[in-house]
């Protein structure tokens, strides 16, 4: 049978208020009986009720996660910055994958909400009008979490796309290409896609560049698409020198389909990308990329969220984090 509190309470010859003080770490217990209570706790294998204990102080200490693609080394970095400070902070995890599917994720936030979780961090994509809909329906604190609200209405915390994707293709031009190709992500993506693809054409007009809708692909983050939009420039009668990737996992299908073509890299193509993701570093040769912090960005997110739900005065609730350049092997100036 269940052990309960009651259970402890006669074991230990003490009050249940006393056994409740003492699972919830009131300091109004004398050392004596906390050491007799703990001890009845262990010989009964008592285990508190959480669903209880969340009914009666309206606080289940637990905070859903919507992780886009759990398969993506990239997220998982992000969902161990949360749970770091989750664990700080006396929170669970529950860790929901979304597959990149708007029904799904939608569905996802009202399962979590549903099952009265504290807060609420969102890993995705575009915020649509549905995600505000199902968020505006919760009263408990939303925090995005490598993505953004356009509207701004919602706390976030992210880095600049834009600027990230403008630091590596003016690090392109730097080298002294001319001609740069992007694979770019779905332009409905406000994040990893628009953004970064306006960060690209920035990068281009302040060098006095000429854009061409011809060099640009949209792919899908992944490896595969990396590959296609990669083996789509090849064919072109006037080749780019030079590939900006939205993403390390496209940029690394890039450079294998370069290889596979017998396209040197980076001394007949160079490649760039935005993640900094552990690929970034293990392919050959090494991506040169911008990074994401991407820990720092689950820790601040998480951060954010123990104080909007402590309701603790909260000075930026849009927390724009900083990128970095790091230069590898994959980039050099074109043949002349």
């Amino acid at each position: 049978m269940t052990v309960t509190i009651y259970d402890v309470a006669r074991e230990a010859g003490v009050s249940m208020a006393t056994v409740s003080r003492v699972v919830n770490n009131n300091p109004n217990v004398k050392p004596q009986t906390r050491k007799k209570v703990f001890e009845a706790i262990e010989r009964l294998g008592y285990r508190p009720n959480a669903v209880a204990r969340g009914l009666a102080s309206k606080k289940t200490t637990t905070v859903g996660v919507v992780i886009p693609d759990i398969a993506n080394a990239i997220f998982a970095e992000v969902a161990r910055g949360i749970e770091d400070i989750a664990n700080m902070y006396h929170y669970n995890i529950i860790l929901c994958n979304a597959d990149k599917r708007k029904d799904k994720e939608i569905r996802v936030i009202n399962t979590l909400l549903e099952k009265q979780v504290d807060g609420l961090l969102f890993m995705g994509g575009t915020v649509t009008d549905e995600h505000l809909q199902a968020f505006s329906t919760s009263n408990v604190p939303v925090v995005l979490c490598a993505t953004t609200d356009e509207k701004g209405g919602i706390p976030s915390v992210d880095i600049d796309h834009e600027g990230a994707a403008f630091d590596a293709v003016t690090k392109l031009i730097q080298e002294g290409h001319r001609n740069i190709a992007m694979i770019s992500g779905t332009l409905q993506d406000p994040a990893n896609g628009y953004a970064r693809f306006q960060g690209y054409k920035r990068a281009l007009e302040k060098a006095g560049l000429k854009y061409r809708e011809d060099y640009v692909r949209v792919g899908n983050y992944k490896y595969e698409s990396g590959i296609e939009a990669t083996q789509y420039f090849l064919e072109l009668s006037e080749r780019p020198t030079a590939i900006f990737a939205a993403t390390d996992e496209m940029a690394i299908g890039a450079i294998h389909s370069l290889q596979d073509a017998g396209v040197a890299v980076p001394a007949d193509m160079s490649v760039i990308s935005v993640d900094n993701s552990r690929m970034a570093s293990m392919v050959r040769p090494q991506l040169t990329t911008v990074a994401q912090p991407m820990y720092d960005i689950g820790a601040v997110s998480m951060r954010l969220l123990t104080k909007l739900m402590k309701k603790e005065s909260v000075e930026n609730v849009k927390v724009t984090l900083p990128h970095e350049l790091v230069s590898r092997q994959s980039v050099a100036g074109p043949k002349a």
